[in-house]
């Protein structure tokens, strides 16, 4: 019989799932609980513990099939992630498969964390989002868009540590140059981690929004 210390450090090992932005690592109790009944294949389980070695804090969801094109498959809820200095929040986020995840925590440090301080002299506390998974096709078409496969997520604001919001719809073309420059930064920063990347440029639809998708080949708008 397999010992419990021994399922314990299975489940660390894989996961690394409970890891706080602080570095800080979750109970035992905590994350064994989390993953238990959560089936998950090597490479979904890679993907798990190099997630969680960027600091974010997330729950592993079990594979969902819903039919008609529509799954969530290695996917995770995010709940934090992390920034040079502190963590900040996630509005409104559902399920994003783990490499969604992966591109959303690296960009969001990175491009976005670390565009807000050196733009705008305050770190990032929250952004907030559309949602991430949704049963939907791309507007307009029959073709079933990324968030059917929680590979997408679409994000509509920032909010600082000094409680400004910068927004997509409000700023993108209406804030002061800061604002502008930082919008502008964060997209094209996205550019790099997402195949797929559309904004107020690319149509009326993503007027108050950047749509990031995991898959594509590397379009920018």
């Amino acid at each position: 019989m397999v010992t419990r210390s021994a399922s314990l450090l299975f489940v660390l090992t894989l996961g690394g799932c409970s890891l706080l932005p602080e570095g800080r690592q979750a109970s035992a109790p905590r994350a064994e609980a989390r993953a238990s009944g959560v089936a998950m294949s090597p490479a979904v389980g890679q993907c798990l513990a190099e997630l969680g070695g960027t600091g974010a804090r997330f729950v592993p969801q079990p594979d969902r099939y819903y039919g008609a094109g529509c799954s969530a498959v290695g996917a995770v809820t995010l709940e934090r992630l992390a920034g040079d200095a502190q963590g900040f929040a996630l509005a409104n986020m559902g399920p994003v498969t783990c490499p969604t995840a992966q591109a959303l925590a690296g960009w969001a440090r990175y491009g976005v964390d670390r565009a807000a301080r050196q733009i705008l002299g305050s770190p990032l506390a929250r952004i907030e989002t559309m949602g991430s998974y949704s049963c939907r096709n791309v507007a307009g078409s029959s073709k079933r868009s990324a968030h059917a496969r929680a590979e997408a997520v679409d994000v509509a604001a920032f909010v600082l540590e000094d409680g400004r919001r910068v927004s997509v719809l409000g700023q993108w073309r209406g804030g002061n140059s800061k604002e502008r420059e930082f919008l502008r930064t964060v997209q094209a920063s996205a550019c790099k981690r997402f195949g797929t990347v559309l904004g107020p440029e690319y149509n009326t639809a993503h007027a108050d929004h950047f749509h990031l998708e995991a898959g594509g080949k590397g379009f920018c708008r």
